[in-house]
């Protein structure tokens, strides 16, 4: 399969880039400190593989009620997305340490979420940061035919509906990580030659794909069933968690990018985009409730969504800081910088956007 990717302009007529690039550079500088991670998120990690695993260990060990088990397995759920936010994300990044075996070390907490990492890596990293809201090459915007995340997907009477029913769907995102996703995006990756840094050969990539997928199935759903938990609640309880984990994951990815604010340019007849990369990235990504800490802590910062695609590899704690910079620099050159106030603006905004997307286009 052949895919010809965009190309973005070359020309920055108002010089944003460079002037944005110079004062992040001089922040980091002039305050002595480094883009990657700190203290801040190395407890967090610890924090969050707490809420994942402790639960795990409590409901290998004590006879609980019901109730209680089920209470746990949200709480995983919870631990399991803010692993997938705060500790994967930046590490696949090359921003939660300077060290590139850590980075390695705490990327591959992919596999504990049941996900893969050179897929993850070659969606994210390369598919979505780089063409970011274009249809057929963010993969972001692709939910089969049962969400229309764009006005240049294919509509069907269905999606009249689908701002009420897209949230029942958006929790099944990692348990589909867990069971069809990874193979499916493996074969179309090889078969298209993509990769993230060097190509790894196809045997390595399907082999480490299969081990840890009989690893994970063996942690999570064989050693309970093992130790004499009944079937029916080990996969229960392991579907609210990735349905938990899933809910919060999806939400927060949909509010940066699909919000009646944000475009989702075409490139023309000849392939090209009309803007540069970095402007792209203004035009099709919004912030949301940037003053507030506790969404800025535990969606590792993704309510910066404009800082972490303008700059990727700095660690998500310091977009709240240089925030200030790339707003400020943005409107100085008359260029977009779109941010809801709060979470629920946002939330409400989005699902707004999928209703109108929802409707008959217009035929001419």
């Amino acid at each position: 399969m052949t895919v010809t990717p965009p190309i973005f302009s070359k020309t920055d007529s108002v010089k944003f880039f460079r002037t944005l690039t110079k004062r992040v550079n001089d922040y980091f500088k002039d305050n002595n400190i480094k883009r990657t991670g700190n203290w801040k998120l190395h407890l967090k990690t610890v924090v969050m593989f707490s809420l994942y695993l402790a639960p795990y260990f409590v409901l290998l060990t004590l006879n609980l009620p019901w109730w209680a088990q089920l209470l746990l397995t949200v709480v995983m759920g919870v631990g399991m997305a803010g692993i997938g936010m705060n500790v994967m994300h930046d590490a696949n990044h090359g921003s939660y340490s300077s060290k590139t075996w850590l980075n390695k070390l705490m990327g591959g907490s992919m596999y504990l979420l049941a996900g893969n990492v050179n897929n993850w890596q070659i969606q994210h990293n390369v598919l979505h940061h780089t063409y970011t809201n274009i249809h057929g090459h963010d993969e972001d915007l692709e939910a089969g035919r049962i969400i229309r995340f764009s006005e240049n997907a294919q509509w069907h009477r269905f999606h009249k509906f689908q701002h009420y029913y897209s949230i029942f769907l958006y929790g099944l995102l990692t348990f589909n990580w867990a069971i069809t996703t990874d193979i499916k995006q493996m074969r179309r990756y090889i078969k298209r030659g993509l990769s993230y840094g060097e190509f790894q050969s196809p045997i390595k990539q399907w082999t480490i794909l299969v081990i840890t997928k009989i690893i994970y199935i063996a942690i999570w759903i064989a050693l309970p069933i093992i130790i004499g938990i009944t079937w029916w609640k080990v996969l229960l309880g392991f579907f609210v968690m990735h349905y938990t984990a899933g809910l919060i994951l999806s939400v927060v990815f949909q509010l940066a990018h699909i919000v009646e604010e944000t475009d989702n340019p075409e490139p023309n007849e000849l392939g090209e985009m009309e803007n540069t990369w970095a402007i792209h990235q203004l035009y099709t990504t919004a912030n949301f409730a940037p003053k507030n800490r506790f969404v800025n802590w535990f969606t590792g910062g993704l309510n910066h969504q404009i800082e972490h695609h303008i700059f990727p590899n700095i660690s998500h704690v310091h977009y709240r800081k240089i925030s200030k910079i790339v707003k400020e620099t943005a409107q100085e050159h008359n260029l977009p910088y779109h941010e809801f106030k709060s979470m629920r603006g946002a939330i409400a905004a989005h699902f707004k956007h999928l209703k109108e997307l929802g409707m008959q286009p217009a035929t001419v």
